[in-house]
């Protein structure tokens, strides 16, 4: 049996996507919002404007800004805020949460400093074992799935029989959810290709093309996968949604903030244009490339594009010597 009463935090464009699609499966949504201005837009609109603009909510989805309400009798708690600001947030969330209830992450990077994917956050901060944390991550870009068109999606569990549950919680006739047991291939899949995509952007705003773009999209699967492997990821998991899915996804769609804030980056605009220019919307890869950086590097991983493109967030050099560089580099067979 699938839950009936979902918390979902963090009212941001995904998060509000995330509720509307387990509003539309039947369930009874309270979308923990920040802002005062943006729970009364839900309540009284049936609108999220800043994130969602034009789209209608459904009726089974209603806002607060008290997480304590949110959380209330909560069979699910959906954490939906950005994976750097995750930490402090649930802190602060921490004794408001249901004894066992089923925790959710829709966020995507590897937390700066301590270099933890972000189920281990949820895991140490809430004091809950890892059966009890979930990952949802695919091809899911916000706008396309609140109008409803079709996609798929992946459920990480190590519990099979919770992902399940949440399975049937949040599939609808234009959302089909997948499960899988592999969290770590899950998460490395969805933090690394936020840094890819800002790179297929960087090679966009240069006026570069179609080649360009497969050819890191390809290469940059090949960085994750190695990085994946050494952290005991299964490699099936970067073939399928929550890798090569979400890549191309995230690399080749304009609606991906990561690659819009890499193509700005490549056009000549400082890092602080691209990020006044994305009003307010965070661009994950730009932090995350730092913690994926390191963490390869303490597990002796090669990630030549994700090095470079944090070189480039750092100031280090400029997009066509980035280029340079990963084109410069000595020759090898593919596969090594």
């Amino acid at each position: 049996m699938s839950a009936q009463r979902v918390a979902v935090l963090g009212a941001g464009s995904w998060g509000t996507t995330f509720a509307k699609v387990l509003a539309d499966a039947g369930r009874d949504v309270m979308l923990w919002a920040r802002r005062s201005e943006v729970a009364d837009a839900i309540n009284e609109r049936a609108e999220n404007p800043g994130y969602l603009p034009g789209i209608t909510l459904p009726e089974r989805l209603r806002s607060t800004v008290d997480a304590a309400e949110a959380l209330d009798g909560a069979e699910v708690v959906v954490l939906g805020v950005p994976s750097q600001n995750l930490r402090e947030n649930l802190a602060r969330w921490r004794e408001l949460l249901p004894p066992g209830v089923t925790l959710v992450s829709l966020s995507k990077g590897v937390e700066l400093g301590t270099l933890k994917r972000i189920s281990e956050v949820v895991r140490e901060v809430a004091e809950v074992p890892e059966d009890q944390v979930a990952v949802v991550s695919g091809p899911n870009l916000a706008m396309e799935i609140a109008v409803r068109q079709p996609t798929a999606t992946v459920i990480a569990c190590p519990d099979h029989d919770r992902a399940v549950q949440l399975q049937r919680a949040c599939a609808t006739g234009y959302f089909r959810p997948y499960t899988i047991t592999d969290v770590v291939g899950c998460e490395l899949g969805g933090a690394c290709k936020n840094v890819i995509a800002l790179a297929c952007g960087i090679a966009v705003g240069l006026g570069f093309g179609t080649n360009t773009a497969a050819s890191l999209i390809t290469r940059g699967l090949a960085e994750t996968s190695r990085l994946g492997a050494a952290l005991g990821a299964d490699p099936l998991t970067f073939a399928g949604l929550a890798g090569l899915g979400d890549l191309v996804a995230t690399c080749s769609s304009p609606l991906s903030r990561n690659r819009s804030f890499g193509e700005r980056l490549g056009r000549g605009e400082t890092l602080a244009q691209a990020q006044e220019a994305a009003h307010g919307q965070v661009a994950e890869g730009v932090k995350s490339c730092s913690s994926i950086r390191e963490l390869a590097t303490r597990n002796g991983v090669e990630m030549p594009i994700t090095e470079a493109v944090q070189r480039l967030c750092d100031g280090e050099i400029e997009p066509r010597e980035m280029v340079a560089e990963l084109l410069g580099r000595k020759q090898k067979p593919e596969r090594s």
